[in-house]
C-alpha cells in the first residue's frame, strides 16, 4: 500500500517512523515543501516542491497509485489543505488531516486572539513597543509598516523583505527552553509576543514565559480544517485511522 503525506511537520516525521516501524510493507512518500533550506528528513520516500495545485495533486495520487493520503501539514499550510481535499475527492483517496490540538489560554494569560497577521499589526501599537515576533518568515510584509515599533524576528532561515525597519532577526529552531525564553524577553527588553496558534510542546515554552512576564500575546487563530476532512491530533491517531481504512484491505486501483 502506498501512503501519501503532506509533511514537513514534527507530527509529520513522527508518522513516518511509526508507518515504517508498524507497517513495514507499507510504501510511504513524505512531501516538503522545500521552503526550509536543510529540513529534518522522515524515513522512507522524500519528493520537495509543490504538485501544481490540487489538480496536479490529483493527478500525483493517481500517477502513483496512493492508497491514502495525510496531510500533516503546519496548521497554517491552509493552502495545501484545502488543496489535498479537492485533490483527494477527485482521485478518490481517502484523506486524514492530522492536526496538534492548538494552545489553550491559562490563569495570567493575557492573550489578544486575531484573525490574521494583518489585523495581529493592527493591533500591536496598543500593546507595546519592542516585539517578539515568533509567526516566521513568511508574512513579514505585514509589520513592514509599523515604523515606530522594534522587532526580534525569529525564524529557522533567513527572511527577505519586505520587512520592518528596526529588526533583529534570531535564526533558530525548535525545541526551546522555558529558561532561554524568558531570558530573551528580558534580555531584549520585550513587551508584546506574537505568535500563531500552531500548538505543540517545541514552541510552547514561549507563552510560559510571556504570562511569568507579565506581557501580552497576540495569538493568530488557525485555519479551518477543510469541511468534511477526518481528523486525528497526534500520529498514533492517523496510524490507527489507517488501519482503520478499507483500502488497506484491497488491492489499489
Amino acid at each position: 500500500m502506498h501512503v501519501l503525506v503532506l509533511g514537513g511537520t514534527t507530527e509529520a516525521r513522527r508518522l513516518a517512523e511509526l508507518l515504517a516501524a508498524q507497517l513495514p510493507g507499507a510504501r510511504v512518500t513524505s512531501s516538503l515543501a522545500g521552503r526550509v533550506a536543510s529540513p529534518r528528513l522522515p524515513p522512507g520516500e522524500v519528493r520537495v516542491g509543490g504538485f501544481g495545485g490540487a489538480d496536479g495533486l490529483a493527478a500525483w495520487l493517481r500517477t502513483h497509485q496512493v492508497d491514502a493520503l495525510i496531510d500533516a501539514t503546519h496548521p497554517f499550510a491552509g493552502t495545501i489543505s484545502f488543496n489535498a481535499a479537492a485533490a483527494a475527492s477527485a482521485a478518490h483517496v481517502p484523506l486524514l488531516a492530522l492536526r496538534r490540538p492548538g494552545w489553550v489560554p491559562g490563569r495570567g494569560d493575557d492573550w489578544h486572539p486575531v484573525g490574521s497577521l494583518e489585523e495581529a499589526a493592527r493591533t500591536l501599537p496598543a500593546l507595546g513597543r519592542r516585539v517578539f515576533l515568533t509567526t516566521g518568515r513568511m508574512g513579514l510584509a505585514a509589520f513592514a509598516g509599523l515604523d515606530d515599533l522594534w522587532f526580534l524576528m525569529r525564524s529557522v532561515d533567513a527572511p527577505e523583505p519586505p520587512y520592518p525597519a528596526r529588526m533583529e532577526v534570531l535564526l533558530d529552531r525548535g525545541p526551546f527552553t522555558a529558561e532561554g525564553e524568558r531570558e530573551l524577553i528580558r534580555r531584549h527588553h520585550v513587551d508584546v509576543l506574537v505568535t500563531k496558534d500552531s500548538g505543540g510542546a517545541a514552541t510552547a515554552p514561549k507563552l510560559a514565559a510571556a504570562r511569568e512576564a507579565g506581557i501580552p500575546v497576540v495569538v493568530v487563530r488557525r485555519p479551518p480544517v477543510p469541511e468534511g476532512v477526518a481528523v486525528a491530533d497526534t500520529p498514533d491517531g492517523a496510524l490507527a485511522w489507517l488501519r482503520r481504512t478499507e483500502t488497506w484491505a484491497q488491492p489499489s486501483g
